[in-house]
């Protein structure tokens, strides 16, 4: 049969058609490396050994979240290869992981690497690089700093704020209190302090009796809550990691002290610090929480717990249920799975930022009611809302309204 120059010229314009449809699906995948067709690298850093171990836990959820998300098909049909090195919580080493995950492994992006001196270090390193720091396990403040440092962004609400809420029932509730404060002695530390005195205003000179800082190198730190005791104060601010946090409430009921006391949120963990610390020494105990608390029975029937239970039960069997860190890093996983997918085939390091910067009104199963995740080009904190909780039997009741990233409402 033969072709008429019509059936031709329809012919060559759907060949047209298709190569640009074709060249079209092409052109939308974008890869940086540590992204394929198949594979989405993702590096973390943790202290799975040393001071700050019991913080471990959160790269071993979210490892066993990756899990999960891999059974079910992946991300756009992608695995995801997670790669997590300990740090022991040393800086220096923290540095060598870092490079290691950029310039060998080549990861896509680092993300949710734990502690405030740790991040500082490789902070300049990764921005330099391009690389995502993506989502860092340390509520400090300096991570919402777009202009300064676009490739980093922090997750919970900053330590500052924290503080600054604290403060304000102070002033409430105790306005003649005399404050002593127990602190770790690097940039978590003086981060939370800050927030303390920002609070209290010019009261704070006044107010406070001692500021007195520990290091991550000290075995113990009773002679800390001791000379601490010795004030005459009648309300203790505790910043402390999970360790000293749980020497703290133990010497405190040792030595019969018993001020108003308030515990950072970063230690308020039920299964690494308040039973280690046994429950009788917590009682009334306040801190603050954007977490749903998997040892209060109201959740019981909640659907996020629910879905929690079943991750635990199938893909983290060994996870301590009552470790608030778990309920962390099962959290945060999701938080940058709903980033990864989001990104759909544009896979760079640019896109993966652009959408971490995207995100409006996230709920998340983990979430306490009200507490959404939010960011934009110009705030790099996804979480700033809280709720103050107090101590009481084995578990953290809440109390009051959500407090917002003003400290107010």
């Amino acid at each position: 049969m033969l072709t008429t120059p019509k059936k031709l010229a329809i012919a060559s314009a759907a060949f047209v058609a298709l190569a640009a449809t074709s060249s079209a699906a092409l052109a939308q995948k974008k890869y940086d490396a540590g992204a394929t067709d198949t594979e989405i690298k993702v590096g973390n850093i943790m202290p799975y050994s040393g001071p700050a171990s019991a913080y471990g836990v959160i790269g071993k959820t979210a490892e066993a979240y990756f899990k999960k998300i891999n059974a079910e098909g992946g991300i756009n049909g992608r695995k995801i290869n997670f790669i997590s090195y300990d740090d022991a919580y040393s800086p220096p080493k923290t540095v060598e992981q870092a490079r290691k995950l950029v310039e060998s492994d080549e990861v896509l992006l680092v993300f949710n690497p734990l502690g405030t001196p740790s991040n500082t270090a490789i902070q300049k390193y990764l921005n330099s690089k391009k690389v995502p720091q993506l989502f860092v396990a340390t509520g400090a403040t300096k991570w919402n700093d777009p202009k300064g440092f676009p490739w980093t962004m922090g997750w919970q609400p900053n330590y500052q704020n924290e503080t600054q809420i604290y403060a304000k029932y102070i002033l409430k509730e105790k306005p003649n209190a005399k404050i002593a404060v127990l602190y770790q002695n690097d940039d978590y530390g003086k981060d939370y302090l800050k927030g303390l005195k920002d609070g209290l205003g010019a009261k704070a000179a006044s107010m406070i009796v001692m500021e007195e800082s520990y290091e991550v190198s000290e075995p113990t730190i009773d002679s800390h809550i001791v000379k601490l005791k010795s004030t005459g104060a009648d309300v203790f601010v505790n910043i402390t990691t999970p360790k000293f946090a749980a020497q703290a409430i133990k010497k405190n009921a040792e030595i019969g002290w018993k001020p108003l006391h308030f515990l950072n949120n970063v230690s308020a963990s039920i299964g690494s610090v308040m039973k280690p610390a046994g429950f009788e020494a917590g009682q009334g105990i306040i801190s603050s929480a954007y977490l749903k608390d998997t040892s209060d029975p109201q959740w019981k029937n909640d659907a996020g717990m629910k879905a929690f239970d079943e991750f635990l039960t199938k893909y983290f069997p060994e996870g301590n249920r009552i470790d608030g860190s778990v309920m962390y890093g099962y959290t945060v996983a999701q938080g940058l799975a709903h980033v990864l997918k989001a990104s759909g085939d544009n896979l760079t390091r640019e896109n993966v930022m652009k959408q971490a910067a995207s995100i409006k009104n996230l709920e998340l199963g983990g979430l306490l009611p009200g507490i959404k995740v939010n960011t934009s080009a110009t705030d790099f904190a996804p979480i700033s809302q809280v709720q103050l909780i107090k101590f009481k039997g084995e578990t953290w009741e809440r109390f009051g309204e959500i407090l917002g990233a003003d400290a107010t409402n």
